[in-house]
């Protein structure tokens, strides 16, 4: 087969994939009317629901990098027993189901246990709370920014912090002046993909907290309450803000560059 052949072959199989991907969702997008959408987008309901959604999903994120960025770096430059054990262990919640994520997540914040009886103590309980949805969602979504992070932190030559070190740069220094700017774009993918999974999720989340309510839970409670039209216009708000959010970040990025 001549290389221009195999190159449309594969450009109608991408295609295809991209027709399969654009189609349920521009599918969705035109299932409501301007008027139906703009009384949705009022809502308090709706309104709350992507408000608690982007915070909890935010909050998370920047709670939990605090941890997940040197921790990464000890993953990309060290080599330590049980090493591979424990990278298994970092990408076990993407492969477990997320309900199953979210009973294992319960079980770690219910009243019983000692984080359970210490935020009863605080005089609030992560059951039903903004803090324990974002829990459930840092647990499903953690993954993406470590894994992205180490990658970065791998692709910094080891040789320009030895000799960082070596000039007389404390750890501390070479970290923050020399391995974290070079790893920054994949740091920040990481942490673009963690905010996105978060918002996302579902499964997880449920179960820690039906109320209050993110959108996907919404989506779902409007869906099995009142059916398929109900549900509709809520999805499409919810797309077309994600959409400007992310839109607004990437243009953000890219005048941050010019810069």
């Amino acid at each position: 087969m001549k290389r221009q052949t195999l190159q449309w072959v594969f450009s109608l199989l991408g295609a295809i994939i991209l027709l399969f991907i654009l189609a349920p969702v521009l599918g969705l997008l035109f299932s409501s009317s301007p008027l139906k959408l703009f009384e949705t987008a009022k809502d308090p309901e709706v309104k709350n629901s992507i408000l608690l959604t982007l915070g909890t999903s935010m909050g998370g994120t920047l709670l939990f990098a605090l941890a997940a960025v040197p921790f990464s770096w000890i993953l990309a430059r060290y080599s330590f027993p049980l090493k591979k054990l424990v990278t298994a262990i970092i990408d076990l919640p993407v492969v477990i189901p997320h309900s199953a994520a979210g009973i294992a997540v319960l079980g770690f914040l219910s009243r019983d246990t000692w984080l359970g009886k210490a935020s009863s103590a605080a005089g609030f309980n992560f059951v039903g709370h903004p803090a324990g949805i974002m829990i459930a969602m840092a647990f499903v979504s953690l993954p993406y920014l470590i894994n992205a992070a180490r990658d970065g932190f791998i692709s910094v030559p080891e040789r320009l912090e030895k000799a960082a070190l070596t000039l007389g740069a404390s750890p501390v220094r070479v970290f923050f002046t020399i391995s974290l700017p070079l790893a920054w774009k994949n740091i920040l993918s990481g942490l673009i993909l963690m905010f996105a999974r978060g918002m996302s999720e579902f499964g997880a989340v449920v179960i820690i907290a039906y109320h209050p309510m993110i959108t996907p839970v919404l989506i779902y409670e409007r869906f099995t309450s009142f059916g398929l039209k109900y549900a509709q216009p809520v999805s499409v708000i919810f797309i077309l803000v994600v959409l400007v959010f992310f839109m607004m970040i990437r243009l953000l990025l890219s005048s941050s560059k010019k810069n």
